[in-house]
């Protein structure tokens, strides 16, 4: 039985959604331009670039699989976390890729490669950055329902109910203000959720005991779970997706860059960067020990096959009255800040470059950002149909991986070489376009298939993850060297 209180918890829980509502509407009144609706008018400064960059990384969906990570790989789980802490630390140092980026003026990634490719490869290029992201988030509302459902205590009969009502107030706000409402509500997000994440957690190692983790993951996972090499379910294959997926993602993920691409100036963003790097350890290692005390507490088969229940489980009969609001007002400022800018990512995605080709003269401000609404508008309508249909199989984080690699693949592959090398062109870049996409997206496939299914689960998603990124880099060598130099006229 959850201790949620509608009385007490209730009351916290709402007097936040206010806040954020009032908070997210408030701004709209700031929104004159295309570039104040999708960039904050490039004027975001350093602490509001990290509040915001953490909070948007951070949802319902990240607690789930980080806690899921904890519970069936132990310690180890945090792996992904590391790498990514690092890969943004050293580009945020370096300037690697990020630095020509911000300098270029562009609004997103395709906009740079048309100066170096062509209109063609920009308009591919959105299309592929759109699927692989809309794939990718189709995945957390109804993730973040679930997790509503199981800590509160709520009937899963009001699943739907309360996926519509969290997306209806992510989307006012977030159609309303653009980005200036995102990073304005992603500030008060971050504060919220950081409190909640540290209380809580505070909470575990109190009354669960640090010697308590530890011996929990070893009697379940021995040395497996505290290296990675060592467990069976990861391994070295796993460790190579993690290190090219997490560096492709800090280079090309929309929502990452959105904050590069938003700041004052290229140092600001490479500041950004670097002091939210450590961040990305805690966004795996915190969740993880809510995991690892669910493994520690939870009887045995309590969860049964459900792994990801165990966490939501845990803390719905651990946290008493008061914490448990605070707890779902934490979770609810993580999810909101994450569908919102991830909304807004990919609907500056279509509307700066899949539809670029069919706008015959320059629009208006005002027809701009109207579009910009209605873009919007339709992917929250996506979002809510496809969290109801589809069903994920096996660990939610390598399905996020390798729909994320769908174009994290050939966009981290097309930004290095725009770059960086002299010898690519659009032939390169269609190869590895097209190379990129098709091996994860086979390989999805392949699991929906029944005589396909059991083969697909068998090989896993890492190695179809490491060769997307290989089929990437061949296109773009192997197109770019192949194609006639150019000769000038007589």
């Amino acid at each position: 039985m959850s201790h949620f209180s509608w009385l007490v918890d209730g009351s916290i829980v709402g007097l936040y959604l206010l806040g954020t509502m009032v908070a997210g509407l408030w701004v709209r009144k700031y929104v004159h331009r295309v570039e104040d609706f999708l960039v904050a008018g490039r004027e975001m400064n350093l602490y509001l670039g990290i509040a915001s960059l953490a909070a948007t990384e951070f949802g319902i969906i990240t607690c789930m699989y980080t806690a899921q990570a904890g519970y069936t790989q132990g310690f180890a789980g945090a792996t992904p976390g590391l790498c990514q802490a690092a890969a943004m630390f050293v580009i945020g140092v370096t300037g690697f890729c990020v630095k020509p980026l911000r300098a270029s003026g562009a609004m997103t990634l395709p906009e740079l490669f048309e100066k170096r490719f062509g209109q063609r490869i920009r308009w591919l290029s959105g299309v592929v950055i759109v699927l692989g992201g809309l794939l990718n988030m189709g995945v957390f509302l109804k993730i973040g329902g679930d997790f509503l459902c199981a800590v509160c205590g709520f009937d899963p009969a009001y699943l739907t109910l309360m996926m519509g009502a969290l997306l209806l107030m992510v989307c006012i706000y977030t159609i309303m203000g653009g980005m200036l409402s995102v990073l304005v509500t992603d500030f008060l997000q971050f504060v919220v959720m950081s409190v909640g994440l540290l209380v809580v957690t505070v909470m575990i190692l109190w009354q669960v005991g640090w010697d308590r983790l530890v011996d929990a993951v070893q009697v379940h996972h021995g040395e497996g779970g505290f290296n990675p090499l060592a467990n069976p379910t990861m391994g070295w294959s796993f460790l190579i997706f993690q290190i090219l997926g997490n560096t492709a993602a800090t280079l090309t993920w929309q929502t990452t860059i959105a904050r590069l691409l938003s700041a004052k100036d290229a140092e600001t963003g490479q500041r950004i960067y670097s002091r939210t790097s450590f961040f990305f350890v805690c966004r795996w290692m915190i969740p993880g020990l809510w995991g690892i005390a669910a493994l520690a507490m939870l009887p045995a088969g309590a969860v049964g096959g459900d792994t990801l229940a165990a966490m939501p489980k845990f803390l719905s009969t651990f946290l008493p009255i008061g914490l448990m609001g605070l707890l779902v007002a934490a979770m609810l400022a993580a999810d909101m800040s994450t569908d919102s800018s991830y909304m807004l990512s990919w609907g500056s995605v279509i509307y700066n470059d899949i539809l670029a080709p069919f706008r015959k003269s320059k629009w208006t401000d005002r027809r701009a950002i109207r579009w910009n609404r209605c873009i919007v508008a339709l992917i929250g309508v996506y979002l809510f149909v496809f969290g109801l249909l589809y069903k994920i199989e096996g660990n939610i984080w390598s399905y996020l991986l390798l729909t994320g690699s769908i174009y994290l693949s050939s966009m981290s592959v097309l930004l290095v070489s725009c770059c960086y090398w002299k010898r690519a062109n659009n032939w390169g870049a269609m190869g590895a376009i097209l190379l990129g996409a098709v091996v994860p997206m086979l390989h999805l496939t392949l699991e929906k298939i029944p005589s396909t299914a059991e083969w697909a689960a068998s090989i896993g998603k890492d190695v179809p993850g490491i060769a997307a990124f290989v089929a990437a880099a061949l296109g773009m060598i192997v197109g770019s060297l192949i194609k006639p130099k150019e000769t000038s006229a007589p």
